[in-house]
């Protein structure tokens, strides 16, 4: 039966011989968690948001449905009681529904302006890590170069 060969030792001394600078992994994982923690505060901001407009919403509503539980004296104030409740109910909805709209607009904004800020960060550590590398492969190709002229 054949034996395989065992690549191990290949795959060590390839990957020991090319220039990787292991703080840039970390680098991009710190940026990448400080990312996520912004992200993670705009959501969070927002949900509390909108979680107080749908409170006062309900409220709100609460409140005006319990005029429509009081009794009435004649049959056409209960006809002007849901009228006005849903007059009310429709102008609630309205302003409600435009602070729901605001609070995306924040989210939309402050998101854009995190993932501009991110790709900036991005842009230049590439950039600068792109160039180290260059260098490093330079002066590993010229030395290489260097070792094989002498012989």
């Amino acid at each position: 039966m054949a034996k395989t060969q065992d690549f191990t030792k290949m795959m060590q001394d390839m990957m020991a011989s090319m220039p990787i600078d292991a703080s840039k992994f970390q680098d991009a994982f710190k940026s990448q968690a400080a990312l996520g923690e912004k992200m993670a505060k705009v959501a969070l901001d927002a949900a509390e948001k909108s979680t107080e407009i749908s409170s006062k919403w309900a409220k709100d509503t609460l409140s005006k449905v319990g005029s429509l539980a009081t009794k009435k004296e004649e049959p056409a104030d209960y006809a002007k009681a849901v009228s006005d409740f849903a007059s009310a109910s429709a102008e609630m909805a309205a302003e409600n529904l435009a602070a729901f709209a605001e609070v995306a607009k924040k989210v939309q904004m402050e998101t854009v302006e995190l993932m501009l800020a991110a790709g900036k960060d991005f842009s230049e550590d590439a950039t600068a890590a792109v160039k180290k590398a260059t260098e490093e492969v330079t002066a590993a190709a010229k030395k290489a170069t260097s070792a094989a002229t002498s012989k």
